[in-house]
Parts: structure tokens; sequence; C-alpha cells
């Protein structure tokens, strides 16, 4: 396990590849948020019309 992490230490692409990982996570975060906030959204606009029907 240790031979392994020495690996991905020294290696350069390891950390590009951490680093790409870090950013997708923080984007799939990000939208995440945003889709849950417009959903509200359009619940709350959506709903005084089901409401009628």
């Amino acid at each position: 396990m240790s031979a392994i992490f020495r690996r991905l230490v020294v290696d350069d692409q390891a950390s590009t590849a951490i680093e790409y990982s870090l950013i997708a996570g923080l984007i799939s975060i990000a939208a995440v948020s945003a889709f849950t906030s417009i959903g509200q959204k359009v619940m709350n606009f959506l709903a005084p019309i089901t409401s009628a029907l």
C-alpha cells in the first residue's frame, strides 16, 4: 500500500488526475445545488396549477 502511495506522490500525472477529480467534484456539487434550487422554483410555480386541476 505504501509503495502505491509513494508512486502517486512522485508521479506528476497522478497529481494532475487528482486535480481534475477535485475540479469534477466541485462542479458536480455546484450542479446538484443549482438543480435543487431550480427544481424547487419549478415546483412552487406549478403547485397552483396542479391544485387548480
